[in-house]
């Protein structure tokens, strides 16, 4: 089966040349550049990219980029495999990744395992490493990098360009919906740059991820699917309900309510338990990013407003 790749990204300096790079034995490679300034585009026409330049004066999503590169896509080929612009795809796993969906013809999507480059770098990088560490087997989404059939992703009309965060769960949903079926190997897959050595971007980016559950559960949140239902009554419950209820219990009873906001570091020690006590206490501050992100999702759906971009880099 004939393999392209489609690479996403905007400034992402020597790290689109190291993704690039490493795109070995794949054509085309189709870079998709979102308005940089750093070069990027001479860079991947240097190295050989077909490069598609987005109309920036549209709004910008990832979808919109990813579906970009769809359409520059050659006739007759069957797979590709999506990149954004921070990654690097490891040695022999389009190959790997390729001979799976060769062997099972219900498979839409596989993916792999994702690392980032320098979880040492901060604890916010560590998390992020921690994120990616998710079950093999089949499973319900990818992320950013995976090997997809390019007739799957047309049957169902590709990304949805309205969504400014997750675009690749809500495409899952779709193609699992008509049938078809995501995969998870045990094997590495993409090496990722996040580059967030400060709190102001971790909490955008957890922000973000609000935003999305919020929007993905309004879109498939009916059952059977319950898309993202949970998580945004998590961050809804923790972030914006608990500390209304505290707020609420002290103007009744006064300073002994704030007795009540112990829960959360009761939460943080329950959850430690579990997953070590960065993570228990970045996942209960996180609820707090993520309800201000679900509370932006409605109020924007409230007043018909234009979307807007929650970046952290």
């Amino acid at each position: 089966m004939n393999v392209a790749a489609i690479v996403i990204g905007r400034n992402e300096g020597a790290r689109l040349i190291a993704c690039l790079e490493a795109l070995t034995g794949v054509s085309p490679v189709i870079y998709v550049d979102s308005g940089s300034t750093d070069g990027s585009v001479a860079a991947a026409q240097a190295r050989g990219a077909q490069v598609v330049e987005l109309d920036m004066s549209e709004p910008f999503t990832a979808a919109r980029a990813r579906n970009a590169g769809l359409a520059a896509l050659p006739q007759g080929i069957e797979l590709v495999q999506f990149l954004d612009g921070d990654c690097i795809v490891q040695n022999g796993w389009i190959a790997h990744a390729q001979e799976f969906l060769s062997g099972d013809p219900q498979v839409a999507i596989v993916c792999g395992r994702r690392r980032e480059i320098n979880p040492q770098a901060s604890v916010y990088n560590a998390l992020i490493d921690d994120e990616w560490d998710t079950p093999v087997g089949e499973a319900r989404a990818c992320g950013g990098d995976a090997l997809m059939r390019v007739n799957a992703l047309n049957e169902v009309g590709g990304y949805n360009p309205e969504l400014i965060a997750g675009e690749e769960p809500d495409l899952c949903v779709r193609l699992r919906q008509v049938g078809w079926r995501i995969w998870r190997l045990d094997a590495e897959m993409t090496a990722h740059d996040a580059q967030i050595t400060q709190f102001g971007q971790w909490w955008k980016r957890t922000k973000r991820a609000g935003h999305a559950f919020a929007e993905g559960a309004a879109l498939h949140g009916a059952p059977p699917e319950l898309h993202w239902v949970a998580e945004t009554r998590r961050a809804l419950l923790w972030g914006l309900a608990g500390p209304l209820f505290i707020v609420l219990l002290v103007a009744l009873v006064g300073p002994i309510g704030l007795l009540a906001a112990l829960v959360y570091p009761l939460q943080v020690l329950r959850l430690a338990r579990r997953g070590g006590l960065p993570w228990a206490f970045f996942s209960v501050l996180g609820k707090f990013a993520e309800a201000q992100g679900a509370l932006s999702f409605y109020w924007r759906r409230l007043r018909g407003a234009e979307k807007q971009l929650i970046e952290y880099k």
